[in-house]
């Protein structure tokens, strides 16, 4: 079985995402009216976490003593009640693939 879970954005909007009820932070809901449950943080809030451990991923990445010339880093990210955004354990687990590619840039780094 499956619930629904709604994320608010910053901006007002909302996003709703199925999830699955074994899914940490799930509570079951027993009224018709409540069939979507409302995550406890924002979607960017979530998203945010994320963003820190591709941030982190880069730095060490590219500060090898020799580093890569292009880096793609892909994962799964799974949206949680609780917990806003997760890494998921495989790809095709989460409810967004993100691949990022970071190219070395002539005379600069790939922070640039």
């Amino acid at each position: 079985m499956t619930q629904l879970i709604r994320f608010r954005t910053e901006d007002g909007g909302e996003a709703v995402v199925e999830v699955s009820e074994d899914e940490p932070g799930i509570v079951a809901v027993s009224r018709l009216g409540d069939a979507i449950a409302d995550a406890t943080g924002s979607l960017e809030e979530g998203l945010n976490r994320i963003r820190g451990i591709a941030q982190t991923t880069l730095n060490r990445l590219i500060s090898l003593p020799r580093p890569p010339e292009e880096v793609t880093v892909e994962f799964g990210v799974r949206l949680n009640a609780t917990a806003g955004a997760v890494i998921a354990r495989t790809e095709t687990e989460g409810h967004l693939k993100v691949a990022m590619v970071w190219r070395a840039r002539t005379g600069g780094s790939a922070q640039d």
